[in-house]
């Protein structure tokens, strides 16, 4: 009757949560590129919601009543480029967000911006794909590990030794592939590594730390040298300098 009594509290507890869906808020700050100064009058809008605000004198825009979820900004001005940013998860707290934009000189008239899901690298058109955090929460199977993710996508196949994510990146050994972190190669993103191999049975990583995910099969960037099939680039998430944030997973045992 005790473990009964503790599912069912358990479960009433779940329940509350779940129904009182908190909204939160989005606020940022829009600068420029070069100058570093604040912009105004720049229109931000959350893609797929139809929810924004306009920067003030000081740069700042703040977006009310949000539900939680995994959303983007697009920053958008006549005279400067427009700017989608990385994906961001709002779920227990408020988000606080800064954007910086480029100045379009050779843009003269006004344009219509149309809102696309994906983004493309000038350098890297074709063989770049970027990996959001939606992506990585969701993907079946992967265990939010970003190499069983990739193992999905076209030219990419895994290691027939069970239990592994090496990367066999267009037939190329899983040693050819090259990882980075924030700019830093490291030279490897899995536990248990073996010489020879770049794989392992479960990424070193810890996903709650990632913003996002640049995977090139070719056209590597200039500064990614020394990589014959694969490059896994790395984006961290930035620290919050206003407040402490504390994640926590509850789980029950399987004799109850």
């Amino acid at each position: 009757m005790k473990r009964l009594s503790a599912l069912l509290l358990l479960f009433c507890t779940a329940i509350n949560l779940l129904s009182a869906q908190p909204i939160h808020q989005v606020k940022g700050t829009v600068i420029d590129k070069n100058s570093r100064g604040p912009l105004e009058f720049i229109n931000v809008m959350i893609t797929g919601l139809n929810l924004g605000a306009v920067t003030d004198a000081e740069g700042h825009f703040t977006i009310e009543k949000v539900p939680p979820g995994i959303y983007r900004l697009q920053a958008t001005a006549i005279g400067y480029k427009s700017v989608t940013t990385p994906e961001y998860i709002l779920s227990t707290k408020n988000l606080n967000i800064s954007i910086e934009m480029e100045e379009n000189l050779t843009e003269l008239d006004g344009v219509t911006v149309t809102t696309s899901p994906f983004r493309r690298d000038v350098e890297s058109p074709v063989s770049l794909r970027i990996i959001g955090l939606q992506e990585i929460e969701k993907s079946p199977g992967a265990n939010r590990d970003i190499s069983r993710i990739v193992q999905s996508y076209p030219g990419v196949s895994f290691s027939p030794i069970g239990y592994r994510n090496d990367l066999i990146v267009r037939g190329g050994s899983p040693s050819e592939n090259r990882f980075y972190l924030d700019g830093v190669e490291i030279p490897n993103i899995n536990h248990f590594s073996t010489q020879g191999a770049s794989g392992g049975p479960v990424g070193i990583l810890n996903a709650d730390l990632i913003r996002e995910v640049n995977f090139y099969t070719g056209a590597f960037p200039a500064d990614k040298g020394n990589a014959l099939s694969s490059v896994l680039d790395f984006k961290l998430r930035d620290g919050d300098m206003e407040r402490n944030s504390v994640k926590a997973t509850l789980g029950l045992p399987k004799s109850l």
